[in-house]
């Protein structure tokens, strides 16, 4: 395997992947049907994503996507980090704590206050990176969002 690069998720087809990765990713690790979310997130930052407010990055590794972080404008004082995924063949390279890392660091530069995110408690590598990263839960709350009954998690980082 070759060098993880991690790269503004601009270019050409960058949301596309995103939102096809989510859906297949999740059908395939845990039966969720994840696109109508995924696409309205990646729709809704497409239309209205400001540059300095919100931010895409996308890991590539031996020039083939393998994992994404949105980071959207929430309010004057809230970003929220969305759409963190890597792909089984890039785990265990650290794709996912940079991805983590760099919305944590943009968030901070662009003067949010607090960096929020939701995310579901079998997702348990994915916990332990924003645990790692300071998040802290907040709330828990049951939905069905993507079929079956799931533990959804909100967590906060203060910057």
């Amino acid at each position: 395997m070759g060098d993880v690069l991690l790269r503004d998720g601009d270019r050409p087809g960058d949301l596309g992947w995103v939102l096809m990765a989510h859906g297949e990713r999740y059908a395939a690790e845990y039966g969720w049907s994840v696109e109508a979310v995924t696409a309205r997130v990646v729709a809704d930052f497409a239309a209205h994503a400001v540059p300095g407010a919100d931010a895409a990055w996308v890991a590539e590794l031996d020039g083939r996507r393998v994992g994404s972080v949105l980071c959207v404008r929430e309010d004057a004082t809230t970003a929220r980090l969305r759409l963190l995924l890597v792909e089984p063949r890039a785990r265990g390279l650290g794709v996912g704590r940079a991805l983590v890392e760099r919305c944590v660091a943009f968030a901070r530069d662009a003067g949010y206050a607090r960096l929020v995110l939701w995310t579901n408690e079998p997702l348990a590598a994915a916990r332990g990176l924003y645990l790692a990263a300071g998040f802290v839960l907040v709330g828990e709350e049951t939905h069905t969002e993507f079929g079956d009954p799931l533990l959804g998690q909100s967590y906060v980082l203060r910057l």
